[in-house]
């Protein structure tokens, strides 16, 4: 596994949005809605995201999530652009959704004519991997082939950026003394997981992210929403809410990890990427005190034991291992 560092993260003018918010379709993780449930049992075989030298794999299960669009097979020696490949045919495939033209979402390549690789007019088309190729005005993706042209469910062509909240807390027993794995004897870190509606899989809550605010309230707003249910809570207890949220989120965090996620909804010109970045409340006296209740969208909520034995959806198995780590707890 690639080690990617961890640094102290003051987080900057981005916006969250369109994460797990109250809307008529089940709105996933990193901000993709989806019409039904999916099945990517395929893809849950692999708990952990590539390094830049590997080539990604969930980006290539064989059927694309949310419909019945079958990618074109794609070896791992066929993934790097730069192998000649001449018989690559792939489907193209946008769902319904991005093409009836929500506000979120990019009209299609000839409708418009956006600016890659850098900020067009308030949308950042830059990528955390560098310098992307465009061919043909569509930009391909940083990784590799991967089955399927179009957009699929995401909303951007190229880069679709993401930010994803990991908030932890040391487990402690009935009189407040840290826990620790009877095998690593190392301390065990909990962290606030939801279980998502489409997939049915728990992950860490996160969503969307655009220029023009601090992500720090926008986080602060997801979290209390969908982990603390704040939108159904009484307006005394909202305020409390707000306090604790804004004591442990108004510090500077971790950041875990910046760059491309190996997201099954990934395509030849539009993927994931997404910042990462840990929350910890040390004393257990702010979030951890508050009842977690899962929002309209959420299945479920609860703190989770961090263990590289609990499934975890896409790459955040990859993350919570990296704040493992760092806080060298039990992993």
């Amino acid at each position: 596994m690639v080690n990617f560092p961890l640094r102290r993260h003051w987080i900057g003018r981005i916006r969250l949005a369109f994460t797990l918010l109250g809307l008529p379709q089940t709105l996933c993780t990193s901000g993709v809605r989806y019409g039904q449930a999916i099945s990517s049992s395929y893809c849950r075989l692999y708990p952990t995201m590539p390094s830049s030298e590997s080539p990604h794999v969930k980006s290539r299960c064989p059927q694309y999530p949310g419909s019945n669009i079958k990618r074109f097979p794609v070896p791992d020696d066929k993934v790097n652009w730069a192998q000649q490949w001449p018989q690559y045919d792939p489907v193209s495939y946008t769902t319904p959704l991005i093409l009836n033209k929500p506000a979120w979402a990019d009209p299609d390549i000839g409708a418009f004519s956006p600016k890659f690789n850098t900020v067009d007019n308030g949308v950042d088309r830059t990528s955390f991997e560098g310098s992307y190729q465009v061919e043909n005005g569509k930009p391909l993706n940083p990784r590799g082939r991967t089955g399927l042209a179009g957009r699929g469910l995401l909303g951007r062509w190229g880069p679709n950026h993401a930010a994803d909240p990991i908030v932890t807390r040391w487990k402690v027993d009935a009189k407040g003394a840290k826990m620790h794995h009877s095998v690593s004897a190392r301390p065990l870190l909990q962290f606030v997981s939801i279980k998502r509606k489409d997939c049915g899989e728990w992950a860490i809550p996160g969503g969307m992210v655009d220029p023009g605010e601090q992500v720090s309230l926008t986080l602060q707003r997801e979290f209390s929403e969908e982990a603390l249910n704040s939108l159904s809570a009484s307006p005394e207890d909202r305020a409390k809410i707000q306090e604790r949220i804004t004591n442990l989120f108004k510090s500077s965090g971790f950041e875990v990890y910046k760059g491309y996620v190996d997201d099954p909804r990934n395509t030849d010109n539009a993927w994931m990427e997404t910042v990462a970045v840990n929350f910890h409340d040390d004393q257990g006296n702010s979030v951890s005190e508050l009842p977690l209740q899962a929002g309209d969208d959420a299945g479920q909520v609860q703190w989770v034991d961090i263990d590289s034995s609990f499934p975890l959806y896409a790459n955040h198995s990859n993350f919570l291992e990296l704040v493992a780590k760092e806080r060298k707890a039990h992993w």
